[in-house]
């Protein structure tokens, strides 16, 4: 009899735990059919850095791997051209300063001066040439003593002196008024005008340095100092920080199950025991045939949907690339 109770309590016990087996065995499958496991590769933005301006480089300031910073000078060009014309330039703005000053101060002391005393001497000139001319009026009026040629030449050196005598007092009185406010205003525009350009040739000099636009890591090196660099030559190619993804395809019969903002995991083979966080950003709204690096079992012409999971990589593990498994 007691050997039967034994065997009856062995028999549900054995029982109870084929049930709890069965129900965890169930449940583990409830989880797996609501898990959707999707496989594609890595994405992340790229930039081609060249530079602006045409010139030959002359350093190379990092190497391809290399993280660098939003900023950081990344390479430099030849300038030396450039230089020699900012100083050209300054030395224009110099002596344009020094004209334009001497509009504004004025005429000197001494330069009045000497435009009264060329005055003087113009209107004396006029007024012994107006002597002589007379002079030869009288002879010629009362006995016809000089032919009419002489008394035409005293004439004309009377009228000559009495204009030079004119244009000294013109002189005299541009001396004593000083410049007037249109040729400041021309001097003054002229030298703003090289002050722009200066200011022009400034900012070029600053676009002999690239700079790198955002932090990322160096992909690429793609010129060497001395190379001919130019803005339809890059220089690096930068891979940014700041967002990666993982490209996966989705069958219509699974877009239900997901939606943007949806939690992700996203493993890779390097470390498949520590998934990296993401999270749904982007379902594509029409469908497209799948493309040939994607890895399904179901037929390659079936219509799949592009799906963009973005994933935190503080640490940068991710690479261009990199096949990557997406647990939603």
């Amino acid at each position: 009899m007691q050997k039967k109770m034994v065997a009856v309590l062995v028999l549900l016990a054995f029982l109870a735990g084929g049930i709890f087996y069965w129900r965890a065995n169930a449940a583990r499958e409830a989880a797996a059919a609501q898990e959707l496991t999707l496989m594609g590769n890595v994405d992340v933005r790229e930039v081609s850095l060249a530079f602006r301006q045409s010139d030959r480089i002359k350093e190379i300031l990092v190497e391809a791997g290399d993280t660098v910073e939003a900023g950081q000078v990344l390479a430099r060009l030849d300038s030396r051209e450039l230089s020699l014309t900012m100083q050209k330039t300054r030395s224009e703005i110099r002596a344009r300063e020094s004209a334009l000053a001497k509009l504004q101060n004025g005429t000197r002391v001494e330069e009045v001066r000497q435009a009264e005393a060329n005055v003087r001497a113009a209107r004396a000139a006029a007024a012994n040439a107006a002597g002589v001319y007379a002079r030869k009026q009288a002879i010629y009026d009362s006995v016809e003593g000089i032919s009419e040629q002489d008394l035409a030449g005293a004439r004309h050196e009377a009228e000559a002196r009495d204009a030079e005598a004119s244009a000294a007092e013109e002189r005299l009185s541009e001396a004593v008024s000083g410049a007037r406010q249109e040729d400041i205003a021309a001097s003054e525009a002229d030298l703003q005008a090289l002050q722009d350009e200066l200011a022009r040739e400034a900012y070029l000099l600053t676009e002999y340095e690239l700079k790198a636009p955002q932090a990322g890591v160096i992909r690429s090196r793609l010129l060497e100092a001395g190379d001919m660099a130019g803005p339809a030559a890059p220089v690096f190619k930068l891979s940014l920080l700041d967002k990666k993804w993982v490209r996966v395809y989705v069958r219509e019969s699974d877009l239900g199950r997901i939606h943007e903002g949806q939690a992700a995991r996203v493993y890779i083979d390097s470390r498949p025991d520590a998934p990296l966080e993401g999270q749904v950003g982007y379902i594509a709204e029409t469908a497209e045939f799948t493309p040939k690096t994607v890895q399904t079992e179901e037929l390659r012409t079936a219509l799949v949907y592009e799906v963009r999971v973005y994933v935190s990589d503080a640490d940068n593990i991710l690479r261009l690339g990199m096949p990557a498994t997406v647990r939603i």
